[in-house]
């Protein structure tokens, strides 16, 4: 029977995994990592995450137990979600294309303005003034420069019109080449986990390598320098670069997975609109509670040349995150569980006495 994920819990899966990957490593855990990387592509959600690594940890992980235990956390029925597509398939019958095109361009398109949306408020009047508390780099964008913003968006409109919706026509034509990426059946839940978990993989690996090229001198100068003009970034500027650089690391790791795989377009939209949540909370400059840290990606911004992908596994591999690792920042890099924001908690300076 298929399920279908709840959005928040994938998210939280997903864009936790660079955050997971530190805490654990920090806490002497990092022995349990690759079980709990298996358990979390095959189980879902961030709270059966928590609580097969809890387990481990415990040494209490027979996976039938865990499963009897974690059934609670499932989602909705598989049938509710089948049928609603079904009504969609049939409402749009003959115009899969349409539909696909709601699918990987409004919906995403209205994740990514909703989610900038709520943040830009914050950038440019600094209320709701609790939000504006868990600013990372504290001393910038209070408020945001508004001529160096309306610049950021009309750059990121152009890139969003004109380049980011003709490539998803393309997806589409490709994907047709493989089946119908519209067809009438769902695919399995876990089938659906176990794409997100590939797309997150390919994702690493070619934003990691083609974010390294764009610094190299020769291309930073004429294309990447233009992303940096944001030592201190806010959530919009995810996408704010040059025409050429957001086909080759903005677009291409995201859409090539679906293509590759041949993916169903409720994944293939899922995905996109994941993508776009997770680089805009990357990007976001506030360390809000019960979302994932924006302090690796923050981190690149401030001092250029470390931390270059989006979970941390390569930069770990090739060395990219060293100096991170000797800063608060890094101290700072967990899921924030409380209200206390964690410049606070882990401030700069220790306090006297400390």
């Amino acid at each position: 029977m298929y399920q279908t994920p709840k959005a928040h819990n994938t998210t939280s899966v997903f864009v936790f995994g660079s955050n997971m990957f530190f805490t654990v490593q920090k806490q002497g855990l990092f022995q349990h990592m690759n079980s709990f990387l298996f358990y979390k592509t095959e189980n879902v959600s961030l709270p059966k995450s928590i609580f097969l690594l809890y387990l481990q940890t415990q040494g209490e992980l027979p996976k039938q137990a865990a499963d009897r235990h974690l059934q609670r956390f499932w989602g909705a029925s598989g049938d509710f979600w089948q049928n609603l597509w079904t009504k969609l398939f049939v409402m749009f019958e003959g115009h899969d294309a349409t539909l696909f095109y709601l699918g990987t361009m409004l919906l995403p398109t209205l994740a990514f303005w909703g989610s900038n949306g709520l943040l830009l408020l914050v950038d440019t009047t600094g209320k709701p003034s609790f939000i504006a508390r868990y600013r990372i780099q504290v001393d910038k964008n209070s408020p945001v420069d508004p001529a160096k913003l309306s610049h950021a968006v009309r750059n990121v409109i152009f890139n969003q019109v004109f380049i980011s919706m003709p490539m998803v026509v393309a997806v589409y034509y490709l994907m047709s080449l493989r089946g119908n990426p519209c067809g009438p059946e769902l695919p399995t839940f876990h089938w659906a986990l176990m794409e997100l978990a590939m797309f997150s993989i390919l994702e690493e690996i070619m934003f990691y390598y083609s974010h390294r090229l764009f610094h190299s001198p020769s291309l930073y100068k004429h294309f990447h320098k233009q992303h940096h003009e944001w030592t201190a970034p806010i959530g919009i500027v995810s996408i704010y670069a040059h025409p050429l650089e957001h086909v080759i690391s903005n677009m291409l790791p995201v859409v090539l997975g679906p293509v590759i795989l041949g993916s169903h377009l409720s994944t293939t939209s899922m995905w996109y609109c994941l993508a776009f949540i997770s680089t805009t909370i990357s990007h976001c400059g506030y360390h809000l509670p019960f979302l994932p840290s924006p302090e690796f990606h923050d981190f690149h911004h401030l001092k250029f040349n470390q931390c270059f992908g989006v979970f941390g596994v390569l930069d770990r591999l090739h060395g990219t995150d060293t100096k991170f690792r000797q800063t608060k920042q890094y101290e700072r890099h967990t899921l924030l569980t409380s209200l206390t924001p964690l410049n606070e908690s882990v401030p700069d300076t220790p306090k006297k006495g400390q």
